[in-house]
């Protein structure tokens, strides 16, 4: 019963930030008038294949959080649990790259500089939330276990693990 709740809860979230960074990027796509910039109509497809891939990572990531984890992907109800399996033994962040990747996926699906650019003005903003944030709070929460993740994965570019995660 507290899986399900907590899948409810994750699908919720999961729906509301959703909506929130799609309405920002149709908003976004309002300023490809003034850039006077349409992007080539044979970048739809590739745009296709990074959503759903995108799209795919992200419910791999909200997966693990609620079985392994025992929580949801919102900041305000994170895992109980530290989670290092699944998406998260290739990267720390693969939920923030997943997100990205739809995002990209929706601007070339839409032929639109402005959420790609959007969408680029997204990705210092996220890392300085990981960072100053998420990084800190995950190093007190979690103890060594983290610290020696935070060796042993990296942040942003995912890559085989050599070794055997906590």
């Amino acid at each position: 019963m507290q899986t399900a709740f907590l899948a409810l809860r994750s699908v919720i979230y999961m729906t509301v930030f959703l909506l929130l960074f799609a309405g920002l990027a149709l908003w976004a796509r309002g300023f490809d008038r003034r850039l006077g910039v349409i992007l080539p109509a044979a970048g739809a497809l590739p745009g296709v294949v990074l959503a759903v891939a995108g799209a795919l990572l992200v419910l791999a990531c909200a997966g693990v959080f609620i079985w392994r984890g025992r929580g949801t992907p919102a900041l305000f109800d994170a895992p109980r649990a530290f989670v290092a399996v699944g998406p998260y033994r290739y990267a720390r962040n693969p939920m923030y790259l997943g997100g990205l990747l739809l995002l990209l996926g929706f601007g070339l699906w839409e032929r639109s500089l402005s959420i790609l650019l959007f969408a680029a003005l997204l990705c210092p903003l996220t890392h300085l939330l990981v960072v100053f944030y998420e990084e800190p709070t995950l190093r007190k929460r979690f103890g060594t276990s983290y610290r020696e993740y935070l060796e042993k994965v990296p942040r942003w570019l995912p890559r085989r693990p050599h070794e055997r995660l906590p």
